[in-house]
Parts: structure tokens; C-alpha cells; sequence
């Protein structure tokens, strides 16, 4: 008697064709004789799934089997195609690292690189251009990038004969791998270059220019490309990646394109209206401050930011009014803030009126 197909796989008669699938894969992967070199039983359990999946994923074995309990002709080791060569492959594409696709490249991009560029609040105002030195890996002069000595060749892999790949049979399966020896590549480095032993590339600096444009904003990234480290090999260059970094500013913060600043004033300022002296960026202007305007209150100069980076024009240069009281008063200050509150008992402003009408509904 055949076993139970559906016991092997570990799904139910029930099971639809994505579960038996799965459950297939599962198995296939852990009995699978790569994974389990020498083991006798693991081999015996994989040649058990396969024939259960080849029985359980074709239709017409599947109702002989599920009527009569055997697998029916020809659905034994030897089968027909029954779709099963195109799964394997899926299943093990991964897993032995692109094995069966031929041979490899040698050639191989080189490393992305990031540089952490440190700039000021006027330097992202103005634009500018500036120079740095980047540590990084390039082509080998000595061999132009081969990584053989010069005056020798690269060799065919004696091994897989320069394919590249190793072919293993399990029975009426046939897996690739890529070839120890040479990992693939189907060639062997016998003199590897003195200078770059063999990589093809060595360590160096360069010192590149880069352009900031204006406007630009705290941790922006900028793309130099092929500027990265070289490629093994002979392959193409990576990328530099220049990230912005913006210092903290004595007096002002950020907010888009818009400067925000701090500015302190007297009770005599904000009632009476001033003009004040406040900091722009590259210098300073005249700020107006109107009869009555109240702490905390933010007046704008407009145009006065930062550039805008992708379109024209500026932000605004905005100002928080900041009430300073002073901690000590002279003799004639207090003699006419005591006159001052004296007539302003008389006559409430709007904002105390207001809290306490609140107070007196709240507490009678």
C-alpha cells in the first residue's frame, strides 16, 4: 500500500492547490539532500514529497488516488511533466544563490558612500560651494581595475570548465550550484595583482567640490553620482550622498522658509508703539510695533527669510514680541507705574473685563 499522500505533505483531503503548494515547499526545503548531506532518511522523506506533490498537484492522480488509494500509472519516479521541474526551480532559486542561471559577472557596483556636511544658516541662505575629502576605494591603476597581474590572463575554471556552475542529480531531479571554486564567475585569478591583491581596486582620497544650492533645508541629502567607491573588478563606480546638516543659529530658528527670532520689549513699547532695531540675515532693519500690541504677539517682515529652493521668492522674517519686566525700579519708575495703575483702576481693558465677568458667574 502507497502511503497517505495528504499524511506526507501534512494537509488535509480538503486542501486546495495554494496549500498543498505551500506544505510541498515546506518540506521540499527541509529534507532537501543539500541540507542534510549523508542523511539517508531526510533523502528517503524527500523523494517521499516529491511524489506525493507530483500525485497531490495533477488533478487526475489526485481523484485515482483519493478513490482508489494508490498513485495510478505513471505517477511514480519517471513521471511525465506534470509541472513539477518549473516549482522545483522557483522553490531553489534562492536558496543556492542563483544556481542554474550560468555564470556570473566578476565586474560589481561599487559601495554607496555618505559624507555628513556641516554647514551654517547664512551658508544655506546664500548658496555656496565648497570642497571636501572623501576616503574612499578606487580602480587599480597597476592592473586597470582586473585585479590580475599585469602580463597574466585570467584563467578557465578547471572545475566547472567555465560554466560557472556545478550540476548535482537526485534521482530524476538535476540541481545547479554555483561552482566552489571559482563562486561562479567560471574563471580563476592565479597571479592576483601585487597592489590591490586581486580586488582590482585600492583605497584612496579625492577631494571633490560640491555646490549647495539656496534654500537648502536641514538634512537634505545631495546625489553626486559615480562619485562613490569604485566598482570590483572593473564594474561601475557607486554614488556619494552628501547629507546637509545645518548649525543651530545664535538667533534665529527655522521653520521652512521662514526665520523666526525673539525679540524683547518694554510694557511702554507695546503700549505706546515703537520702532525697534531687529537682525535679518546679512545685517539688520527697522521693525514696527503698533499702539497696543500685546506679548507674544509675531509681526512679520515680508520677504526677509530664506530662499525658497525650488521655486523663487523668500520666506517672511518673523518677530514674537517678548514683555521684558524689569526686577528693579527707580524711585521715579515706580512713582509713575503706581500713577499709571491707579487711572487704569478706573477704566478695565477688554481682557480683564472679560475674566472677570468669567470669575463672578462662576463664583457669584
Amino acid at each position: 500500500m502507497a502511503r497517505d499522500y495528504y499524511e506526507v505533505l501534512g494537509v488535509g483531503r480538503n486542501a486546495g492547490e495554494a496549500d498543498i503548494k505551500k506544505a510541498y515547499r515546506q518540506r521540499a526545503m527541509q529534507y532537501h539532500p543539500d541540507r542534510n548531506p549523508g542523511d539517508k532518511d531526510a533523502e528517503e522523506r524527500f523523494k517521499e514529497v516529491n511524489e506525493a506533490y507530483a500525485v497531490l498537484s495533477d488533478p487526475d492522480r489526485r481523484a485515482h488516488f483519493d478513490r482508489f488509494g494508490t498513485m495510478g500509472p505513471g505517477a511514480g519516479p519517471g513521471f511525465g511533466d506534470t509541472g513539477f521541474g518549473t516549482l522545483f526551480e522557483d522553490i531553489f532559486e534562492n536558496f543556492f544563490s542563483g544556481g542554474g542561471r550560468g555564470r556570473r559577472s566578476r565586474a560589481a557596483r561599487g559601495e554607496d558612500l555618505q559624507y555628513e556636511l556641516k554647514i551654517t544658516l547664512e551658508d544655506a541662505a546664500a548658496g555656496i560651494e565648497t570642497k571636501i575629502q572623501i576616503p574612499r576605494l578606487e580602480r587599480c591603476d597597476a592592473c586597470a581595475g582586473t585585479g590580475a597581474e599585469p602580463g597574466s590572463r585570467l584563467e578557465t575554471c578547471d572545475l566547472c570548465q567555465g560554466r560557472g556552475e556545478i550540476r548535482r542529480s537526485h534521482g530524476f531531479l538535476t540541481v545547479a550550484q554555483p561552482c566552489p571554486r571559482c563562486q561562479g564567475v567560471g574563471q580563476l585569478n592565479r597571479n592576483p595583482c601585487r597592489e590591490c591583491r586581486g580586488e582590482g581596486r585600492r583605497r584612496a582620497e579625492r577631494l571633490l567640490a560640491v555646490k549647495i544650492p539656496a534654500g537648502i533645508e536641514d538634512g537634505m541629502q545631495l546625489r553626486l553620482s559615480g562619485e562613490g567607491s569604485g566598482g570590483v573588478h572593473g564594474g561601475p563606480p557607486g554614488d556619494l550622498y552628501v547629507r546637509v546638516g545645518l548649525g543651530e543659529h545664535e538667533l534665529f530658528t527655522r521653520d521652512g522658509a521662514d526665520l523666526h527670532c525673539d525679540v524683547p520689549v518694554t510694557f511702554a513699547q507695546l503700549a505706546l508703539g515703537a520702532e525697534v532695531e531687529v537682525p535679518v540675515l546679512g545685517g539688520t532693519t527697522k521693525l514696527r510695533i503698533g499702539a497696543g500690541s500685546q506679548p507674544h504677539q509675531v509681526l512679520r517682515l515680508r520677504g526677509k527669510g530664506m530662499p525658497h529652493l525650488r521655486h523663487r521668492g523668500h520666506g517672511d522674517a518673523c518677530y514674537r514680541l517678548i514683555l521684558e519686566v524689569p526686577q528693579k525700579l527707580t524711585a521715579k519708575q515706580r512713582e509713575a507705574l503706581a500713577a499709571f495703575d491707579a487711572a487704569s483702576k478706573e477704566e478695565r481693558g477688554p481682557l480683564s473685563a472679560a475674566f472677570f465677568e468669567r470669575m463672578k458667574k462662576l463664583f457669584g
